[in-house]
């Protein structure tokens, strides 16, 4: 099953009714309202809606989802829309609608002796992130977009980010969820419990779902103590080979100080220090690769700057890194960061390019980076790998830019030949098509083959029995059946 619904277009009598429940900043009809909601972030898919809803409480939205379920509407949940793979896009179609929680942005709770927090889906990663820090602590999950992407969609989809080589993905933070089903019921599962072995985790099931089982309304999440010390150094090295090195000399003198390790390659810091504004190289010359460490600890009087100062002047004697940077200020600190930062933005500026957001076992990160490259170049000739990523958990980002002077839709042409050349070689070292970015609207084809058998037909057999009628987030996840 699971096939594509033929969904209901919505009718007048139905917009009225979703008006009179959700009143006048509930709901949005008009075309020029609606068309933002309409686009991804990448500008990849360019869909239509009948309307947006914007419920401002779960009550709301339980009896919004209830009205549309009755009508058989198909419904797109979207938090800061700023998926990677289109999966917070209605189709061309016009007959879905796209349900935001942004007015659902309450912090309703941080408990500083269970170190939790309990959250509304609308609120934005960054706002999380202060309040968590107002309180004295910290939600450790950080991404490029946290001032965009909302904690719904951060756990629909499972993220990971800078810090998951420490504190894991968004699923490791999750204690609890309330999610309001396809039907419109509400699973209340808001428990601030470490230990619940009662039967399955249901919360589990809508994390990483990526909206096609229902809209997490709220959680409860873990935080951390805040760090009392952080160290961040930015060090040339030949290759990935060697940046591996490195991080297994800093997970030698303690792992629980690495907070970040972030691979760049020398032509994406390149493209970086050329094309955004306000960047440059803070070393004497530049290098083929690079590599971002931050350690931090909540410990008093932790000397964290003889800790990095010493692996590095053995990585220094050794060979293995050939030059580096300690940052002496937190202003100095985010300005690493933001070289790190803004690759996607001078990939953008660079021309177009294609995204491969994969993951491998950590050991055999230079090998997918050296053998992709050259496929990608035989494909391509010119073509400009841009490498860069969590390689300290086994994700990298291998973006491809086009050649110069190659003509941008071309090259976005042959999107699917560079993405599969990629994913070839990811299969063959056991890796995966999608590290923390998803499956969306623009992977489903993958799916079969990657996760077929018994794997993919139990995922239909939970979609099919948890939304029966194929209303939540359509052509999202899942390929057609048959």
């Amino acid at each position: 099953m699971t096939a594509t619904p033929s969904s209901a277009p919505p009718t007048a009598d139905l917009l009225a009714r979703l008006a009179d429940l959700l009143g006048p900043s509930g709901i949005l009809t008009e075309t020029s309202d609606v068309a933002p909601y309409c686009t991804d972030w990448r500008s990849l898919y360019h869909g239509r809606a009948a309307a947006v809803l914007r419920p401002a409480s779960t009550a709301e939205l339980a009896q919004a989802v209830s009205l549309c379920a009755a009508a058989g509407v198909a419904m797109v949940p979207q938090g800061g829309n700023t998926s990677m793979v289109g999966g917070a896009t209605p189709d061309e179609s016009g007959r879905d609608i796209v349900v935001c929680l942004s007015r659902m942005n309450r912090v309703r709770q941080i408990d500083p002796l269970d170190h939790t927090m309990d959250i509304e889906a609308g609120v934005t990663l960054k706002a999380a992130q202060d309040a968590a820090r107002e309180a004295g602590l910290m939600l450790p999950l950080s991404i490029s977009s946290e001032g965009s992407a909302q904690i719904g969609g951060v756990l629909a989809t499972n993220a990971g980010g800078n810090n998951t080589v420490r504190y894991g993905n968004a699923r490791e933070l999750v204690l609890g969820l309330e999610v309001v089903l396809p039907d419109g019921s509400v699973f209340n599962g808001l428990r601030r419990l470490r230990k619940d072995n009662t039967g399955y985790a249901l919360r589990q099931l809508f994390v990483g779902s990526e909206g096609t089982l229902g809209f997490i309304t709220s959680a409860i999440l873990q935080l951390q103590p805040q760090p009392r010390a952080v160290e961040a150094a930015l060090c040339a090295v030949a290759d990935a080979g060697a940046a591996l090195a490195l991080f297994s000399a800093f997970r030698a003198q303690d792992p629980a100080l690495i907070q970040a390790f972030e691979y760049m390659s020398g032509a994406g810091m390149d493209l970086v220090t050329r094309l955004v504004p306000g960047t440059s190289l803070p070393l004497a010359e530049p290098a083929p690769a690079y590599v971002l460490v931050e350690l931090a600890t909540p410990r008093r009087n932790a000397d964290l700057r003889t800790v990095l100062e010493d692996v590095l002047a053995c990585m220094f004697e050794a060979g293995t890194v050939s030059d580096a940077v300690i940052a002496e200020s937190e202003g100095q600190r985010l300005a690493l960061w933001k070289l790190r930062e803004e690759h996607a933005e001078a990939q953008r500026r660079a021309g177009a390019s294609v995204k491969n957001d994969v993951s491998v076992p950590v050991s055999r990160v230079p090998e997918l980076i050296d053998r992709a490259s050259a496929a990608c170049a035989a494909l391509i000739p010119g073509i400009r790998p841009a490498p860069f990523g969590h390689i300290g958990d086994g994700n990298i980002h291998f973006n491809l830019v086009q050649p110069e002077g190659m003509d941008p839709a071309a090259f976005l042409a042959q999107d699917h030949r560079i993405m599969d050349a990629v994913a070839a070689i990811v299969r063959d070292l056991d890796g995966s098509f999608s590290a923390e970015h998803g499956v969306g609207r623009l992977k489903p084809y993958m799916m079969p083959g990657w996760r077929g058998g018994a794997e993919l037909a139990t995922m239909r057999r939970i979609k099919d029995a948890i939304d029966p009628h194929g209303l939540m987030n359509p052509g999202t996840l899942f390929p057609p059946a048959g």
